[in-house]
């Protein structure tokens, strides 16, 4: 049974229902105001494409990235189901991301997740391969509810390399 990661339609019934779990994870760990979770209505923007994980047609997890400028994406919307943590899904669908940035030609892959304990495994996971702590970017503000990371892209082509701890 092979994970296929595919462009897929946020407004699907089973996709719908997993963001729904995402965007309300995200307001139980986050006052309105930073909660910068996509509603699928947001993630079908032209500057961002959304893709989903899937095994014999099961929705295992969501990811997007958007276009921020011509050099620069977002990792937007990563959730996993939970009966499927644990077995590599969100690794797999940050991969994948990573792998469609660079061949955008991004030299920069930046992202906000929240700062509570509660999204410990994901900025464990970020840093597994190599994002950092940066300052804010795009509309992003300082504040005790999110982390902003980045990933800068070695002007050789070759692999990611580690951004400094500050970013602009």
């Amino acid at each position: 049974m092979q994970l296929v990661i595919d462009v897929d339609d946020p407004w699907a019934d089973d996709v719908r229902s997993l963001l729904d779990r995402h965007l309300g994870f995200a307001h139980e760990e986050s006052p309105p105001e930073h909660v910068h979770a996509l509603p699928p209505d947001r993630l079908v923007d032209p500057a961002v494409t959304f893709f989903s994980a899937r095994r014999d047609g099961e929705l295992l997890g969501v990811g997007a990235l958007k276009q921020l400028d011509a050099s620069h994406g977002e990792v937007k919307s990563m959730h996993t189901s939970a009966p499927a943590r644990g077995q590599g899904i969100a690794r797999a669908m940050l991969d994948h991301l990573l792998s469609m940035a660079w061949s955008r030609g991004y030299e920069r892959v930046s992202l906000e997740t929240g700062g509570t304990d509660a999204f410990a495994p994901a900025r464990t996971l970020y840093e597994s391969v190599g994002f950092v702590r940066c300052e804010p970017f795009a509309d992003y503000t300082v504040n005790e509810f999110s982390v902003c990371m980045t990933l800068i892209y070695r002007s050789s082509g070759q692999e990611p390399t580690k951004a400094p701890q500050l970013c602009p």
